[in-house]
């Protein structure tokens, strides 16, 4: 590979997303102890069960209902709890020890999704924003909801800050539903680390990395060959 950038995705590639869930569900147990009088770890039993069962839709709605306190503003400060709680997580420690080495090698970026402020507050918990070997951090929906991938506008920002083509730069991710499709046809490396959620997905070719890793000991051996 010709690489002179790498830009990384951030939940389930740099640190695991189910322990940011964990950690906002138990702000949000914290505060139903405190309002409602009920105990924490039954609340977080509770919506663990739901997420296990159902997924994240309505674990707040479950939870309410089960105390007969669900109307929707309290569901709505629940949520706002969630969003809104310093985050107990921390990098996996193979993308702690590439970030740290890479910085040497190549600039470093994070290109992530999602509600602006949670992922703010992942970004700053993880020590991201600031890191000595990543330029910049960004978080597409700030440019719009239309510009979150597969849109491939914060990819060319890149592009334009570091004056490098696309097949300069290779992007790590692991959501093949939308981390790749969008960039792949400009002419951008992909990597897909085999990591969380989409782990066991596949996709058809277009929707899929140029290559797969399991680690991130693999990827430093890619650049360097």
């Amino acid at each position: 590979m010709k690489v002179k950038a790498l830009v990384f995705d951030l939940d389930d590639t740099l640190y695991e997303e189910l322990t940011y869930v964990n950690s906002g569900f138990r702000a949000v147990a914290d505060y139903v102890e405190q309002q409602f009088q009920y105990p924490a770890e039954q609340a977080m039993t509770i919506m663990l069960r739901e997420l296990e069962q159902n997924g994240r839709g309505r674990v707040f709605d479950v939870l309410l209902d089960y105390l007969g306190k669900r109307t929707e503003k309290a569901v709505k400060t629940c949520l706002g709890v969630y969003r809104s709680h310093a985050p107990r997580i921390e990098l996996y420690e193979d993308a702690r020890r590439l970030l740290d080495k890479a910085g040497n090698s190549f600039p470093i970026y994070i290109v992530t999704d999602g509600n602006k402020l949670v992922q703010l507050r992942k970004l700053q918990a993880l020590g991201l924003y600031d890191h000595p070997n990543i330029r910049k951090c960004y978080i597409t929906r700030r440019y719009g909801i239309a510009n979150e991938k597969p849109s491939p506008l914060c990819f060319m920002h890149i592009c334009r800050r570091e004056k490098l083509q696309p097949n300069e730069i290779v992007y790590v991710g692991d959501n093949p539903n939308k981390d790749f499709v969008g960039i792949k046809p400009l002419g951008f490396r992909t990597v897909r680390i085999m990591r969380g959620n989409f782990a066991a997905i596949n996709l058809p070719d277009n929707y899929e990395a140029e290559c797969r890793i399991h680690h991130f000991d693999e990827l430093w051996t890619m650049l360097h060959r």
